[in-house]
């Protein structure tokens, strides 16, 4: 369709101006005409640039975009307003959110700083958890779809390439090839396995390297052999590009840029996670090397890529309940060893129904237990000292198969400072000590576990102690370290 003058009436809908005008479709600022209601936020209009010649797939994208549209939700996505007939004139009215896409930023700085790597690559990440939560697994993310607010939040555009597990996918229905874009397709993509979250992670990855190093990690090819090499290869190491990147960036984009999903993060949640908690991170050999893989290796990759072929897409969010993010909130005073022993066979329960989910383990202390020295190093001695006690309770956990981390936080409302730091980390589960107080205590003070309890996004598990300190075993009794029974 040609391109529509300010002031054309379509729809109810009046053409403001032209804001964007791509290959495959105009975007417009619209409003309602006279006499209709205000929706409440401003409103941009997108229309397909549809001709004769075009193939099945950009009819097939309008149509899954209209239908992805009206079901998702949340603040990394428009809001949806109203859609035109295909018969007719095909468009699509959403929420128009101010901002600029990853693009535009990286046309004007093609580097950025680790810090701004990990503040973009975060936000993109809780963008695509969310949409993941709701089944919906974009499959097309890139720099031009990816707008970053002023808040700093990612909201993500162009839904035409993407799968919902509860509705027919129609474009694997048409088509069997690779569908997306080729800089920033996944390895299983290129087969045509479609649904999978770890997809997503996959792009952002390819996103993060070049926001790193300036490059893309496996160039813009071109042709079906050229996109299947990354079934098998490894791009080159960030740090070998660029020598002043830290090891756990690396180690970071490294893991996204995995050819198996199964090796990548098994969530954008988990993702999310490590760039916002660097120091988390645990570096590995992929983290430290500035070499490429070998030939060897890459052989292997490739015998085994020979044998992939299209396979039916799984339930995205069966998947991320699979691995979730579990917090276990410690407490570090007025604590009985039996409460402890129970917390940790709590835990233990928990992560071996889940392997692959991540354990943040977390203690809330007060101000006052930092402030009570004025020296900066005694304050960062406080926060070892709980780190270490923390890591002993966990000493005889089995987390071989579970990435761990350890987080003091400092604040006086305890309650509050569990469910932030809950929700800003996608936490999945929260396992704490139920209230030591009887319930007519309770019915007169809302208490640390029944405040969590009440207000949390998500599931909270309330630990009794279920065996007097007494008849506990006498390995696990030293287990407990002595400082948390204090």
């Amino acid at each position: 369709m040609k391109l529509m003058e300010p002031g054309t009436l379509l729809d109810g809908f009046l053409v403001e101006d032209c804001v964007h005008s791509g290959g495959m479709a105009h975007i417009y600022r619209v409003r309602y005409a006279e006499g209709a209601r205000d929706p409440g936020f401003p409103m941009a209009m997108k229309v397909p640039r549809m001709t004769a010649g075009d193939g099945a797939e950009n009819i097939v994208s309008f149509e899954v975009e209209h239908q992805i549209m009206q079901v998702v939700s949340g603040p990394h996505v428009p809001r949806f307003v109203a859609a035109g007939d295909l018969t007719n004139v095909p468009y699509l009215v959403m929420e128009f959110v101010a901002g600029e896409t990853l693009q535009q930023r990286l046309d004007q700085a093609p580097r950025a700083d680790a810090n701004e790597v990990a503040r973009l690559g975060a936000a993109m990440a809780r963008a695509a958890h969310n949409l993941h939560k709701q089944n919906v697994v974009h499959l097309d993310l890139k720099p031009a779809n990816v707008l970053i607010t002023p808040q700093g939040k990612a909201v993500l555009l162009d839904f035409g390439l993407s799968y919902h597990a509860h509705y027919p996918d129609l474009l694997a229905e048409e088509l069997r090839k690779a569908v997306g874009s080729p800089v920033w397709i996944a390895p299983e993509q290129v087969v045509g396995v479609r649904g999978d979250p770890r997809s997503d992670i996959f792009a952002i990855g390819v996103m993060l390297y070049e926001l790193a190093t300036g490059g893309l990690p496996f160039g813009n090819p071109q042709t079906a052999a050229g996109l299947r090499q990354r079934l098998w290869m490894d791009p080159a190491p960030p740090r070998k590009l660029c020598p002043e990147l830290p090891e756990w960036l690396q180690e970071v984009v490294l893991r996204c840029l995995e050819p198996e999903a199964a090796n990548r993060y098994a969530s954008a949640a988990h993702l999310a996670f490590d760039l916002s908690h660097p120091d988390q991170v645990t570096v590995t050999e992929r983290g430290r090397k500035i070499r490429g893989t070998g030939f060897r290796v890459h052989f292997k990759r490739w015998l085994k890529a020979a044998g992939m072929h299209y396979q039916p897409s799984p339930l995205t969010a069966q998947q991320l309940d699979d691995v979730p993010i579990l917090m276990v909130a410690l407490p570090h005073k007025d604590v009985t060893d039996a409460t402890l022993y129970s917390l940790r066979q709590a835990v233990e329960r928990s992560l071996g129904l889940r392997p692959g989910a991540r354990l943040a383990c977390v203690t809330v202390i007060s101000p006052g237990e930092t402030s009570a020295t004025r020296s900066e190093l005694s304050e960062t001695n406080v926060h070892r000292r709980y780190l270490t006690q923390m890591r002993q309770w966990a000493q005889a956990l089995d987390l071989s198969t579970h990435q761990t981390s350890y987080h003091v936080l400092e604040a006086t409302d305890v309650a509050q400072a569990l469910l932030r730091y809950a929700e800003g980390n996608h936490v999945s589960v929260i396992v704490m000590g139920a209230a030591t107080h009887g319930l007519q205590m309770q019915r007169f003070v809302a208490t640390v576990p029944i405040k969590v309890a009440m207000e949390a996004p998500c599931t909270v598990i309330l630990v009794k102690q279920s065996l007097p300190f007494e008849r506990l075993d006498q390995a696990d009794v030293e287990s407990v370290p002595e400082a948390m029974r204090a």
